[in-house]
C-alpha cells in the first residue's frame, strides 16, 4: 500500500490535531512529514512529533516525496497558498473556513481544473455523532414531515483570543462556526436556499461577530434556524427538530435526548377550558401523556468520528477510487450562504437568493 506523505503550512492548534489524530488512530495511508511556519518557535514541537522543518514554503513544495499538502494558516492566505500548492503539482486539503470570500474559492476551483490535482476543505463535522443521530432519526419519518431545524452552538466564555478576534484575519463566528452548521444542512438538504436572514452580534468584540442567529429558508419550504453564542450561560438543546407528527430533541453533544410523538392523530380537544399559570387557555393546554410516545435516543456507536474520514475521502480521491464527498462545489455554496448572512445583517433584512 502506498503511504502518502503531506506537508503542513501553518504549525496551530488545528494542525496540531491532524498530526494527533492520525497518530493515534493508526492511520496507514498517509504520514505527516514536514512543517513550514513564520513562527520558528512552531519547529521545536515539531521535532518532538517527529517532523521535520522546512526553512521555506518553497523548499517543501520542491520535496517530491510529499504529495499532498495540509492548509492550516490563518484564514487571509488561504487562497495563494492553496493556489501555490496545486501549481506546484500537489493535492490540497484546507482548514475551514476554506477562503474568506466564494470569489477566492472559486480562483481556486479554475487552478483545481487547469492542475488536474485533488482538492478539498476539512468539513469534518459531518460526522459529528449529534448530527448523524439527528439525521438518522429524520429520515426514519418518526417525526413526519421536518418543516423547522434548529441548530445551536453555545458557550458562555467568548471568543479564544488570536486569529477568531481579527476581522481581516476571517475571525468571527460565522466563519469559525456557522461554516460548520450551516455546511451540515446543506449536505443534508441539497436543495437551493431560497431566503437567508441574520442578525449578528459584537458583544465584547467590536471588530467581530461573536454571536449570530441565521435563519435559511430552503427552495421545500423547510426553515433552518443557526445560532452560535459565547455569551449563552444558560444554553439551549443542541438540536430541536419540529415535524408535522412530532418533535426530536437532541440535548447536547453526548446526544442525549428524545422524541416526542403524536399517537392519537385524533385532535380531541375537552370541553372545558384548562386553567393554567397563563391563565384559562385550550390552544396551549398540556397533552395527556396517553395521547403521545416517548422515545428515547442516544449516542450512535457505529459511526467514526474524526479526521480519518476526511483523509479517507481525500486519498480515494487521489488514488481515483472514488468522487470527493467533501466537495469544493458544496463549499461554495456555504460561502455564498455566508455572505447572504453578513449582507443581510448589513441591511437589516431578509437576502432572496438562489444558492
Amino acid at each position: 500500500m502506498t503511504q502518502h506523505k503531506i506537508g503542513i503550512i501553518g504549525f496551530g492548534g488545528m494542525a496540531n490535531y491532524h498530526v494527533d489524530c492520525l497518530k493515534q488512530t493508526n492511520f496507514k495511508r498517509a504520514a505527516f512529514k514536514g512543517v513550514y511556519d513564520l513562527n520558528p518557535e512552531k519547529y521545536e514541537l515539531a521535532r518532538k512529533k517527529g517532523l521535520i522543518s522546512y526553512n521555506s514554503f518553497d523548499e517543501m513544495l520542491k520535496d517530491e516525496e510529499i504529495d499532498m499538502i495540509l492548509v492550516a494558516t490563518s484564514n487571509e492566505v488561504h487562497k495563494e497558498l492553496v493556489i501555490e500548492a496545486l501549481e506546484a503539482g500537489k493535492n490540497v486539503i484546507c482548514e475551514k473556513p476554506v477562503t474568506i470570500h466564494s470569489s477566492e474559492l472559486e480562483e481556486i476551483m479554475q487552478v483545481v481544473k487547469k492542475t488536474g490535482k485533488v482538492f478539498t476543505i476539512d468539513q469534518n463535522r459531518r460526522t459529528n455523532k449529534d448530527f448523524v443521530l439527528m439525521r438518522r432519526k429524520v429520515e426514519e419519518g418518526l417525526i413526519g414531515k421536518p418543516y423547522i431545524i434548529e441548530s445551536r452552538v453555545e458557550g458562555s466564555r467568548g471568543v479564544p483570543s488570536g486569529w477568531r478576534t481579527i476581522k481581516e484575519l476571517g475571525g468571527g463566528m460565522m466563519l469559525d462556526w456557522g461554516v460548520h452548521l450551516i455546511d451540515q444542512l446543506m449536505y443534508m438538504y441539497d436543495e437551493k436556499v431560497v431566503n437567508v436572514y441574520c442578525n449578528m452580534f459584537s458583544l465584547h468584540y467590536p471588530e467581530i461577530d461573536d454571536n449570530f442567529c441565521l435563519t435559511m429558508k430552503f427552495e421545500s419550504g423547510l426553515i433552518a434556524h443557526i445560532e452560535v453564542g459565547t455569551n449563552n450561560f444558560i444554553v439551549h438543546p443542541r438540536w430541536m427538530v419540529m415535524g408535522d407528527i412530532g418533535t426530536l430533541q437532541i440535548d447536547d453533544w453526548n446526544c442525549d435526548g428524545e422524541i416526542v410523538i403524536w399517537k392519537d392523530r385524533e385532535n380531541q380537544w375537552e370541553e372545558e377550558i384548562v386553567y393554567t399559570k397563563a391563565g384559562p387557555t385550550k390552544t396551549m393546554a398540556p397533552r395527556s401523556e396517553k395521547s403521545v410516545e416517548r422515545i428515547k435516543i442516544s449516542e450512535p456507536t457505529d459511526v467514526v468520528d474524526d479526521l480519518t474520514v476526511v483523509y479517507n475521502q481525500f486519498i480515494d480521491a487521489i488514488e481515483g477510487k472514488a468522487e470527493l464527498t467533501i466537495k469544493p462545489e458544496q463549499a461554495l455554496r456555504v460561502m455564498k450562504v455566508m455572505e447572504a448572512a453578513f449582507e443581510s445583517n448589513e441591511k437589516s433584512e431578509a437576502i432572496k437568493t438562489n444558492i
